[in-house]
């Protein structure tokens, strides 16, 4: 029954898929689009696969992953322990609540011209720039998951003697952990987003630069080639983000 329920899953998840390739090779065939502008889906993944086994192509991949799991990365940290601290700590939550009502509304990319001018062209402006878009959804998660944990549950660990700090660890933190992963699920999309979109202002390397690239020489089947390949790393990315929720909330029933 397991096996049905998840080939049946699978099936749906690729539906929507299989309908736009369709759309998109019907809008070629039939003259909507010329080819030189939207080339066809076999052309594009046949670059694609040629591309793939590109030593050049592979290190603009690479370019795009540091600069993502290491801004998303800190976005984790950064956003779980103030998440917590300020569901835990009025004083703390009075600092953060003006803050984040301030800044998790703005558009980041506002400030990426402001970050090049700090941090240069290299990796450090596009990594904050990926830390500050992740870095509100799994806060605001963090801190609802840990705002609702149940009293009684507190409170019981507390009647056993328990510290404030194994409190923090052994009750708070898993309770909230459903929220902080689907948090950090929703940052992760949004880092792919945010590193390809930085690239493409300005970069050397990575992706997006390399989609600039074709597109400044014209090259459409070559412009189409990076867009597919970040899409297929969120959606791996985002496969095995799943995979690792459902192994820790393997007890919890909505896991």
């Amino acid at each position: 029954m397991t096996s049905r329920l998840i080939s049946a899953n699978l099936l749906l998840g690729l539906a929507p898929i299989a309908l736009v390739i369709a759309a998109w090779q019907g809008l070629v065939s039939f003259g909507f689009a010329p080819a030189t502008l939207l080339p066809p889906p076999g052309y594009v993944f046949s670059r694609l696969l040629q591309q793939l086994v590109s030593w050049t192509f592979q290190q603009e991949i690479a370019a795009t992953l540091v600069r993502l799991f290491a801004g998303f990365a800190i976005a984790v940290v950064l956003g779980v322990s103030i998440g917590i601290a300020a569901a835990a700590n009025p004083a703390i939550n009075a600092v953060v609540r003006p803050i984040v009502r301030v800044l998790a509304p703005l558009p980041k990319v506002a400030l990426y011209p402001a970050l090049l001018l700090l941090l240069g062209f290299g990796h450090g402006s596009k990594i904050t720039l990926v830390t500050a878009d992740a870095l509100f959804p799994i806060l605001l998660s963090t801190y609802y998951g840990a705002s609702t944990v149940e009293q009684k549950l507190i409170w019981s660990a507390m009647a056993a003697g328990t510290s404030r700090y194994e409190i923090l660890f052994r009750v708070i933190l898993p309770a909230a952990m459903p929220s902080i992963l689907t948090g950090c699920r929703i940052g992760l999309v949004i880092s792919c987003i945010v590193v390809f979109l930085a690239e493409m202002i300005t970069s050397t390397d990575g992706l997006g630069h390399a989609l600039v690239t074709a597109a400044r020489t014209f090259q459409a089947v070559d412009m189409f080639v990076p867009l597919i390949t970040i899409s297929l790393l969120g959606l791996i990315l985002n496969a095995l983000l799943g995979a690792v929720r459902s192994y820790l909330l393997r007890g919890f029933p909505e896991a």
